[in-house]
């Protein structure tokens, strides 16, 4: 019985390393034609940095949202700060998640086509979600902490009742999306079983708005997210040549091109209205 179970073990084993290895070779050489190498290699090793780092500066609080809400009226930097790490963090897991779904489809068409499509889905959600929390901070600092809170109880209330809105129909990709990208990472060999079981449990993400961070669920969720993501975007970017001077060049261009936006902004804007 022993050796027959050892068999077992060494034959899954022996199967998964062929998974991978035909997964391998059918995505050498493949290009990236979006969002390409760079990119894809940046988004998968900043996605689940930046959507951690808004996780723990904001775990010392309390998950739920009055703690939320009261939290930024006494620490406004840097729950200001927590947000918009998170809300960058998802931004970048759409490359990201597109990347891994092509290397999945590389051998598993259908589970790369689902898998990519209902997470980038959920993605979307989540963002809109970032926006309500962008609305009701800001509206804090005008209107007073009780009577957010009481708004933000009625906006509960009332989305419960709503019958049909796209991303209160689409919150289930949210979830159910990690697991089926896990499930075709495995089954196609772009990951191990490992990291796949890692994948899997950004589904334990909580969802909604307002929502902080809860422990141990969140920072379980994205400790996995980076188990699957990083190494993956590490080996991109050891995988071919440096960038050109001129894409460097680009990349200066548009990041000062950002930086002026960011200073003179605001200065500009009262000439930019109708």
């Amino acid at each position: 019985m022993d050796l027959e179970f050892r068999g077992r073990i060494t034959r899954w084993r022996r199967a998964g390393a062929d998974r991978r290895a035909a997964n391998a070779t059918a995505d050498l050489g493949r290009p990236l034609p979006f969002p390409g190498r760079w990119v894809s290699a940046v988004a998968l090793i900043c996605g689940p940095a930046l959507l951690m780092t808004g996780i723990l500066l904001r775990a010392q609080f309390h998950f739920f949202f009055p703690d939320q809400l009261a939290a930024y009226t006494r620490h406004p930097t840097l729950i200001t700060a927590a947000y918009a790490c998170f809300a960058c963090g998802i931004i970048l897991l759409c490359p990201a998640v597109m990347t891994l779904a092509q290397r999945i489809a590389a051998t598993s068409p259908l589970w790369g086509l689902w898998g990519g499509c209902l997470v980038i889905v959920g993605l979307f959600t989540r963002t809109f979600q970032f926006g309500t929390d962008h609305l009701a901070f800001y509206l804090t600092d005008s209107l007073g902490l009780t009577s957010m809170i009481n708004g933000i109880g009625d906006y509960y209330a009332a989305w419960g009742a709503t019958q049909w809105h796209p991303f209160r129909t689409l919150s289930g990709p949210a979830f159910l999306g990690w697991v089926v990208l896990a499930v075709g990472a495995y089954r196609s060999g772009a990951l191990g079983l490992g990291r796949s079981v890692a994948l899997g449990l950004m589904s334990a993400l909580a969802l909604g708005t307002l929502k902080g961070t809860q422990i141990p669920q969140s920072i379980i969720a994205a400790g996995g997210l980076c188990a699957a993501f990083v190494p993956l975007g590490i080996s991109l970017l050891r995988s071919g040549p440096p960038p050109s001077r001129r894409a460097v060049l680009w990349l200066t261009v548009i990041l000062g091109w950002l930086v002026l936006g960011a200073i003179f902004g605001p200065t500009l804007a009262p000439f930019t209205r109708g």
